[in-house]
């Protein structure tokens, strides 16, 4: 089997292929107008030469020997490139035809007529010949006139011509090699930083790639392609610290049921009392692995998802959140609920939003403290409000308090929580295009502000 011959598809070849092909093309129609404008133009002077040539005959009425000596002496006739053939078809004419030199040769064999082209004929062993006729007073003038030194004219013009598309294709294949190789070259060293960033080493940094200064479309493409790589790492970083945060929040639970299970295993028997601990030890931690649990398959179906969002009744639900969630919360909850404000978004999300938003401020919040639920309608967006009046949130805390995991060290330990309920409220909120934010509450505590 004979191997298909492939060309080169980089972009240098490509261009290359492309701007030789239109080159050799334009010159190509360049010259056969140029020929085709010559020799129109040649044949228009050759004909105008033996116009004038049948117009002095004509004037001359060759009528005898003498006439016919006198005009030969008088005009400058080139008998070298012009036959001249007379014919006398008067009943009183002495001599009936008159002759040039080698006019008489000519008209032994006839040349050939050329097709499409008027008064052109070929003999082969006298080249071309333009043929021109006239009539006056009883008298027929033809003329030949040779096109030899018109058409070496134009073999001239051809032959520049092939000399400049020679010369075309053997200079422009290196000019245009030379400027693809200035357009691309930018393009081929930053497919190189890219395959190398693309291995595994080169994934432990956010490593740039050279933004070259031209052209603006490789410039724009490396800047696209380092804030993608940027991105990539900071995701990939992020990845790396939920599944360490994720081991962690999971290895103090699996912990705690190995020493208790192993607790009843050596000392049950002996002390039936520790079984009743330990098993409720046991059941508390396993329900906050379900939770947690629940919680990262959450997070991860939001990663993944897209919600469906429609108009809904938001008071309606708010207040249904209102009798779900007060008798699970020791804090006393109140509401400012306007009725009829509807938004646009994912209904049991946004519920889970604000369910989130309520046992949060339950977990750090006094016991005998208020927590207050409120919508509202302000110019065109929708705000809801959970407003607690807890500790309130510092502003070293502030800045990662929406991360997934983070728990402030003042809480960690002495408070449950998996650190996820908030990182899970703000993923769902950017999937309903809201708003999720924060500020102190007066004169102590936390609102937490839900914008549609």
């Amino acid at each position: 089997m004979k191997k298909k011959f492939k060309f080169k598809q980089d972009s240098s070849s490509i261009m290359l292929r492309s701007f030789m092909f239109l080159i050799t093309v334009i010159i190509l129609i360049s010259g056969i107008i140029t020929v085709i404008a010559v020799g129109n133009q040649l044949m228009e002077t050759s004909q105008k030469s033996a116009s004038g040539i049948i117009k002095s005959l004509k004037k001359t009425d060759i009528d005898g020997n003498d006439d016919w000596k006198n005009w030969r002496a008088t005009n400058a006739l080139d008998t070298s490139t012009s036959h001249v053939f007379v014919h006398n078809m008067r009943k009183d004419a002495n001599t009936k035809y008159y002759y040039s030199p080698d006019t008489r040769n000519l008209l032994k064999i006839k040349p050939k007529k050329i097709p499409l082209i008027k008064n052109l004929y070929y003999r082969h062993d006298m080249g071309f010949l333009y043929y021109a006729t006239g009539h006056a007073r009883g008298i027929d003038y033809k003329l030949w006139v040779s096109l030899d030194a018109q058409f070496e004219t134009l073999v001239r013009v051809v032959m520049v011509m092939i000399v400049i598309l020679l010369l075309t294709v053997i200079i422009s294949p290196l000019y245009i090699q030379l400027v693809a190789n200035h357009l691309t070259n930018s393009l081929t060293k930053l497919t190189k930083s890219a395959e190398a960033s693309s291995s595994s080493h080169m994934l432990r940094h956010a490593s740039q790639l050279p933004v070259p200064a031209s052209p603006t479309e490789v410039t724009n493409l490396a800047t696209s392609f380092d804030r993608l790589l940027t991105h990539l790492y900071e995701q990939s970083e992020k990845e790396k610290t939920f599944i360490s945060n994720a081991a962690h929040e999971l290895r103090t639970p699996i912990a705690t049921i190995r020493t208790h299970a192993q607790l009843i295993e050596r000392r049950g028997k002996e002390h039936p009392e520790v079984i009743d601990k330990s098993v409720g030890y046991i059941n508390e931690e396993s329900h906050q692995m379900a939770n947690l649990v629940d919680e990262l398959l959450t997070l991860t179906r939001a990663d993944r998802t897209s919600l469906d969002l429609k108009e809904f009744d938001l008071s309606k639900s708010l207040l249904v959140i209102k009798d779900k969630m007060a008798p699970l919360l020791k804090q006393q909850l109140t509401t400012d609920i306007s009725e009829q404000i509807t938004v646009k978004a994912h209904k049991e999300s946004v519920e889970q939003i604000i369910i989130n938003l309520l046992s949060n401020a339950g977990k750090y919040s006094d016991p005998t403290s208020e927590i207050k639920l409120s919508v509202k309608k302000l110019n065109d967006h929708v705000v809801v409000q959970v407003a607690d009046q807890g500790n309130g949130i510092s502003a070293e805390d502030g800045s990662h308090i929406f991360e997934r995991f983070y728990r402030s060290s003042e809480i960690r330990g002495s408070t449950s929580g998996t650190g996820l309920g908030l990182a899970i409220a703000k993923q769902l909120a950017d999937l309903n295009h809201a708003q999720l934010s924060f500020e102190a509450n007066q004169p102590q505590g936390t609102i937490f502000s839900l914008t549609f």
